[in-house]
């Protein structure tokens, strides 16, 4: 497939990153749909992504980093991107035509806003995620100088982000790894008096493969769920977590089994929240 390039007026000032491994099929599709400049960050892929993709999007600026660092690797694209906004895509979504303009006049509207969560539309059908009802629904106050509701959460293949902001938190980490890795940096922004928005008007697409394993799915959620609980939460909290995944069934039980090993990274990581916004994440409990 052609590359194809439409490119918004405002691309100088947001740059597409966009985190692989072992997708090709998929980022066939995808990345002609990018209306910004997309560095790809490859994760070890075995099926020669890196090659194709230097082949058939030249445009394309192409980071091997030769092992699977999971969403680490968004942080190197991000420190590779030069503009002061960075849209997150997975290998299988892109962004709506024209929502990264919009997107990138939002950001310079409202200074404080470090993350932009859009609305995800899934499939060719066009659901939208479940995610997005609760960010519209948020319990959260919402802040006169964001452009929507708050939130302490996102989906990272919906977001944009402000890059200062972004690197100063310290990206994502690899104590989650992969999957949820979204609430720790928020909370960690939010500590540090950034906002995070959900604006509806906003749109992403996100396709997923339909060959997914939904308990393995489930008990790695449950299991960077507690990860993050144990860095930035009451240990009461934690004690919570661990009891509810132990008493949700296999994939519970699995969570907690899987989150051992990680387990001393997490606690050399624990810095508890301050006060305002532990109390904003336990209204969402």
């Amino acid at each position: 497939m052609a590359a194809d390039r439409r490119v918004d007026p405002s691309a100088h000032r947001i740059t597409v990153v966009v985190m692989t491994r072992d997708r090709w099929p998929d980022l066939e599709q995808t990345l002609p749909r990018h209306a910004a400049p997309v560095i790809l960050v490859d994760n070890g892929s075995a099926d020669g992504t890196p090659e194709l993709v230097r082949r058939h999007f030249p445009h394309v600026d192409v980071i091997e980093l030769g092992t699977n660092r999971g969403s680490v690797a968004r942080n190197v694209g991000v420190e590779r991107a030069t503009t002061p906004y960075v849209a997150f895509a997975d290998d299988d979504s892109w962004w709506a035509p024209g929502c990264l303009e919009q997107a990138v006049a939002i950001l310079d509207r409202h200074p404080r806003l470090a993350v932009l969560a859009a609305r995800i539309l899934v499939g060719p059908d066009e659901r939208e995620d479940p995610v997005c009802a609760l960010m519209a629904d948020s319990p959260l106050a919402r802040e006169p100088d964001l452009p929507g509701p708050s939130v302490l959460g996102f989906l990272a293949c919906g977001a944009a982000v402000r890059r200062d902001a972004y690197l100063d938190a310290g990206g994502f980490d690899d104590v989650v790894f992969f999957m949820g890795e979204e609430e720790r940096l928020a909370l960690d922004l939010a500590a540090m008096g950034w906002g995070l928005a959900y604006d509806a008007d906003v749109v992403a697409h996100h396709h997923p493969s339909p060959a997914r394993q939904p308990e393995a799915q489930r008990a790695r959620a449950a299991r960077n769920r507690l990860l993050t609980t144990v860095m930035r939460r009451p240990w009461p909290v934690v004690a919570r977590e661990v009891v509810h995944d132990l008493g949700a069934g296999r994939a519970g039980r699995l969570a907690v089994r899987q989150a051992l090993p990680a387990l001393p990274r997490a606690l050399r990581r624990r810095r508890r929240l301050p006060a305002h916004v532990e109390a904003a994440r336990r209204s969402l409990d």
